[in-house]
């Protein structure tokens, strides 16, 4: 069971914001019924939809481009407004990303910390031992999904770059020379988005794998 399909999204943040606190939310969610493992799980679902988001987000803003430095008449400032308003929306997709991922690394670590401290209470050997083994494949897992999703979230800044450098040199040069330098950013800016959705691509896949081998632990 999730966060989403417990809880409106209001409520969660009402909480939040009372609490105060992530060890006392965390208390407060498990009150309810809801443990660390399915907070992981939500944030992860949540992180990976971030990502999809922000694939067609860039994608958009490479269109725009492809547009612009075909552009043949008519209203140059309205093309700047369009490529302004896809570089905003690039960057706010980036910002929901990397937030994703701090609030992924936040739960994990609650989530690792609880269940080592919970294996030294066994006086099983045996399950003791099950316990640490299955503590430590969820950890790599982890730390493989979390890897991904920070070598994708790498390749963000540059692409943005790229794209407000675009803006601002359009922004200023209102003219056919613009859009004909504009021409030569084209291609490395094709570039580097279709790497960046590769590796988004590999980290949402990472997402799926590790989410299916946390809810075979339940």
């Amino acid at each position: 069971m999730t966060l989403n399909k417990l809880f409106p999204y209001w409520v969660v943040f009402i909480l939040i914001g009372t609490i105060g606190c992530q060890s006392a939310y965390y208390s407060a969610m498990e009150k309810v019924g809801l443990h660390k493992r399915d907070i992981l799980i939500d944030r992860v679902e949540e992180a990976s939809d971030s990502q999809q988001e922000a694939k067609e987000e860039f994608k958009s803003a490479l269109e725009q481009l492809s547009q612009l430095i075909n552009f043949d008449g008519g209203d140059l400032q309205s093309q700047y407004e369009l490529s302004e308003q896809h570089y905003q929306a690039s960057l706010k997709a980036a910002e929901e990303v990397n937030e994703r991922i701090s609030s992924i690394e936040n739960v994990a670590e609650a989530l690792f910390d609880e269940w080592q401290e919970e294996i030294e209470q066994y006086s099983n050997a045996s399950l003791k031992r099950q316990s640490s083994s299955k503590l430590r494949s969820t950890q790599q897992r982890y730390r493989t999904l979390i890897n991904a999703m920070y070598r994708a979230a790498d390749k963000m800044p540059p692409v943005l770059a790229t794209l407000k450098d675009n803006t601002l040199f359009l922004k200023h040069n209102l003219n056919a020379q613009a859009i004909g330098a504009l021409k030569g950013e084209y291609k490395g800016l094709k570039r580097d988005i279709n790497v960046l959705i590769s590796e988004m691509n590999k980290a949402i896949n990472n997402s799926q794998s590790f989410i299916e081998s946390l809810q075979q632990t339940e």
